[in-house]
């Protein structure tokens, strides 16, 4: 492995003086973390940032949801959803976990593990455990960085209660993981309730929002006294984070508003749609349907025999009665024999041929014993069947893994060829002259038309094109070649800030002002940007407003959230069709 990842770190907020906040991404694959907070503090989304910063840069990982509230996560990446409920992509049991760690260690699949829809909770146990053990007993050989995400830690590693099976698993992982590239990320909302020895062995910890006497006195033993009372004032989203690898020892942090669906939000009175999920490969989820139809087909062969298995013992039993029965009669017409003192003459067997039925009942037991002793050496022969069908799901999953590296090299190939597009295209668009400029790229037909520069331009989004040349950065600081649309205003007849100045936008601007941390005057010029130049990622926004990244960010998810902005396929931000339609609208008014 190249020294690449070590330098590798994700943004996930900022400290109290506007610093951004970068955490290494190899310290919190194969570190020991710990996040807390009360409810509503911003422990989950704390925890869904870092996820998605490491899923943003390509790095796996397994979250044990107990909650079922990390499918939002699907709104963006391609994970695999395992659990009870049929919102899952596929219902797994404990006889499932090797396969779920070969998918998240070796297939490079990062997996959401939902506990929560198992109505059995040993099952739910146990097969946490079994996953946990097989992640460990594979890290051993691969010893690459991997993050297991664990939410109501404190439900498996009681401060109080006695410390299970599982629970001293995710201890062991947390102790001799590291060296191994298994991390782990313990999540509770009640740090008194979680057990010391895993709290002190954490080398990065993030302090929520914490009330209660007996969480906040434990931040005073592991912090400072002093940060006992200085917890409970904690905005939402801020944390007192410490970390071994840095000098400074405690620092405030604003954490970031996640990107994907909040699942685990309050549900309130309004409706909410559910954002369309990834998918992850059908041949993937049909290697671990075989192993539960597989399990399926077994058990039922096993009650088969086992039914079989019964009646047989319950006819022995019966025979044997009866031979019993015959052998008392026999020798009780012995005993009567003996008593008559004529053993010559008298039968020592019942009439009717006693003695051939005692031959047929031994006859009979002796093949029901035989059937018997076969369909036990039957029941002992599953095994083998169960090893033969791993080989062969085995070969299934290498061919799975051939088929995805290719896909992974023709991905590549459709890349190059996508960066090399604008480049073709641009003599078309100078043949075509910007005709198009109002059609399926452009806007809609009915777009007003206004004068800018004294040349007429449709009012919207329209390619601009400058000799060849455009100013826009491509989002690397670079400029160059570029069809990218950009918004045509009016130079003299109308402003752009004017036509932004609608009263129902307002109120929506307004709104995701009071949720993040911009003001209105930011807002509009955040508007007016993607007005100008059409769909952007947040960090060309956050250069031309002067404004930090974590900040624009958050302010972009909360104008999301009021459908002021929409976010395309390709992960940019660009202005909804309501607000296109209405700046439109005023811009043609006379």
């Amino acid at each position: 492995m190249s020294d690449e990842p070590t330098q590798r770190q994700i943004l996930v907020g900022e400290t109290a003086d506007g610093a951004n906040l970068k955490l290494p991404v190899v310290e919190l694959l194969t570190g020991r973390g710990f996040v807390t907070g009360k409810s509503g503090s911003g422990k989950s989304n704390t925890a869904s940032v870092i996820a998605e910063e490491l899923l943003e840069a390509g790095y796996p990982l397994l979250i044990v949801d107990t909650d079922g509230e990390y499918y939002g996560l699907k709104e963006e990446y391609e994970m695999l959803h395992a659990g009870a409920d049929e919102e899952c992509d596929i219902q797994i049991g404990p006889e499932h976990a090797e396969q779920m760690a070969t998918i998240a260690l070796e297939e490079n699949v990062p997996v959401i593990l939902d506990v929560s829809g198992y109505l059995d909770e040993d099952v739910a146990d146990e097969l946490l455990r079994e996953v946990a053990r097989q992640l460990f007993v594979k890290e051993k050989k691969l010893k690459k960085p991997f993050l297991l995400v664990v939410e109501e830690v404190h439900e498996y590693i009681p401060e109080g209660g006695g410390v299970g099976e599982t629970g001293n698993l995710l201890i062991k992982i947390s102790k001799r993981g590291r060296k191994h590239g298994l991390g782990i990320l313990g999540i509770s909302q009640r740090p008194a309730d979680v057990k010391k020895d895993f709290i002190t062995q954490a080398n990065w910890l993030v302090w929520h929002r914490l009330t209660w006497d007996n969480d906040t006195k434990v931040v005073g033993r592991i912090i400072d006294t002093e940060y006992s009372e200085l917890v409970a004032d904690l905005d939402d989203g801020q944390a007192f984070v410490q970390t071994d690898w840095t000098e400074v020892d405690v620092r405030k942090i604003q954490f970031r508003r996640k990107r994907t669906f909040d699942a685990g939000a309050t549900p309130g009175l309004d409706d909410f749609e559910r954002p369309e999920l990834k998918s992850v490969s059908d041949a993937l989820v049909g290697d671990l349907q075989e192993i539960s139809e597989r399990k399926d087909r077994e058990q039922d062969r096993i009650n088969e025999l086992e039914n079989e298995l019964e009646k047989k013992e319950k006819r022995i039993e019966t025979l044997e009665d009866e031979l019993s029965s015959a052998r008392d009669v026999s020798s009780a017409a012995r005993q009567m024999a003996d008593a008559l003192q004529n053993t010559e003459t008298v039968q020592s067997q019942l009439p009717g041929g006693s003695g051939e039925d005692l031959r047929r009942l031994h006859e009979e037991i002796a093949e029901l014993e035989a059937e018997r002793d076969d369909l036990r050496e039957t029941l002992e022969g599953r095994d083998e069947l169960i090893e033969d069908l791993q080989e062969e799901l085995d070969a299934r999953a290498e061919k799975l893994r051939q088929l995805k590296r290719e896909n992974k090299q023709l991905r590549g190939i459709v890349r190059d060829l996508e960066r090399e597009r604008p480049y073709l295209d641009s003599g078309e668009d100078e043949e075509n002259g910007g005709a198009e400029a109002g059609g399926a790229d452009g806007g809609s037909d009915d777009s007003g038309i206004v004068q800018a520069g004294g040349e007429a331009h449709e009012y919207g989004y329209t390619p601009v094109d400058d000799e060849g040349e455009s100013d826009a950065s491509d989002g690397d600081g670079e400029t160059g070649p570029t069809d990218e649309p950009r918004f045509v205003v009016a130079d003299e007849e109308r402003d752009l800030a004017d036509l932004l100045e609608v009263p129902w936008l307002d109120e929506r601007v307004q709104r995701a002002c009071e949720g993040s941390r911009c003001s209105t005057e930011t807002a509009g010029e955040i508007l007016a940007v993607f007005a100008r130049e059409g769909p952007l990622e947040t960090e060309p926004v956050a250069t031309q407003v002067d404004r930090s990244p974590v900040a624009v960010q958050s302010l972009l998810s909360e104008l999301r959230t009021e459908g002021v902005l929409e976010r395309t396929a390709d992960r940019t931000y660009g202005l909804s069709d309501d607000v296109l339609a209405e700046l439109t609208e005023a811009a043609t008014a006379e």
